[in-house]
């Protein structure tokens, strides 16, 4: 009865590998609006790239084991998620209240080393961020809230 248990399980595990969630593959010009209203220097743009959007954009890059069920399921939720909390790729749809939020939300993540998350580094090692990255990228943050800090704010 084990064995016929276990060929059962196997037999579904090859099956569901013919099966995945929808990929996060859109466009790199979803990004644009967010580039050209929050100009980031060259450098954050490489962070921002690199650590945060595969889970925060339209675009994500897979890795190879994406192509492996049920790990593309927890990717695919995970960038789901990420997305729900910041999402550059549709930064034009926000309030600059919502916008300054969020931006409020990114330094603080980014200060306590909340983000990127721990098991988006294990696998990204380029994600890690050093202490000159994390000062570059909250400078930058705290200069677009400047900015958002003298625009009206529509509710």
């Amino acid at each position: 009865m084990v064995k016929k248990i276990l060929y059962f399980l196997v037999a579904a595990l090859i099956i569901a590998q013919f099966f995945g969630p929808e990929k996060n593959e859109g466009d790199l010009k979803s990004i644009d609006a967010f580039y050209a209203e929050t100009n980031p220097p060259e450098d954050v743009k490489l962070i921002l790239k690199e650590t945060c959007f595969d889970c925060h954009s339209d675009v994500t890059r897979y890795p190879w084991y994406d192509k492996i069920t049920p790990v593309n399921y927890w990717l695919a939720e995970h960038v789901k998620d990420g997305k729900k909390h910041f999402n550059v790729s549709n930064w034009e749809g926000n309030s600059v209240k919502r916008k300054d939020h969020k931006f409020e939300e990114l330094i603080e993540m980014v200060e306590e080393k909340e983000m990127p998350l721990k098991s988006y580094t294990i696998t990204h090692s380029e994600a890690k961020l050093t202490d000159t990255q994390i000062k570059s990228v909250v400078d930058w943050a705290k200069l677009v809230r400047a900015k958002y800090a003298l625009m009206p704010k529509a509710e």
